[in-house]
């Protein structure tokens, strides 16, 4: 309790290493495994260890891989089929997990993920 990581708190912090050119700072090895440890088996990224996928985090999670240059410790295909599982191909939209209901946070941020794998749709 509270000392807690947070996929989106590591995000603002590396974000802020990043901008002010102190990345150096970063055990990018060691932060590159705890943000790969958010992987779970269904091929999503979940924020905290123990928790359930949410496609949110293909935004927190990748960009800070990126922002390290380790993204490519993912499983890119994986979390391609986590994000499109989320989405409503009816009605458009991508929910937080595969059969939730649609919002425009996590259809934003799922176009985000997308984006940053490469997705040629």
């Amino acid at each position: 309790p509270g000392a807690e990581s947070h996929a989106g708190q590591i995000f603002c912090c590396v974000g802020a290493l990043a901008i002010t050119g102190a990345l150096s700072h970063v055990d990018r090895d060691l932060l590159g495994w705890w943000l790969c440890e958010r992987e779970v088996k269904t091929g999503g990224l979940n924020g905290r260890p123990e928790k359930l996928a949410d496609v949110c985090y293909s935004w927190w999670v990748l960009s800070s891989l990126i922002m390290i240059d380790r993204v490519h410790w993912i499983d890119k295909e994986k979390l391609k089929k986590f994000i499109l599982d989320c989405q409503d191909k009816e009605n458009g939209g991508i929910s937080d997990r595969p059969d939730d209901a649609v919002d425009v946070f996590h259809t934003f941020f799922g176009i985000a993920g997308l984006s940053f794998l490469e997705y040629p749709g």
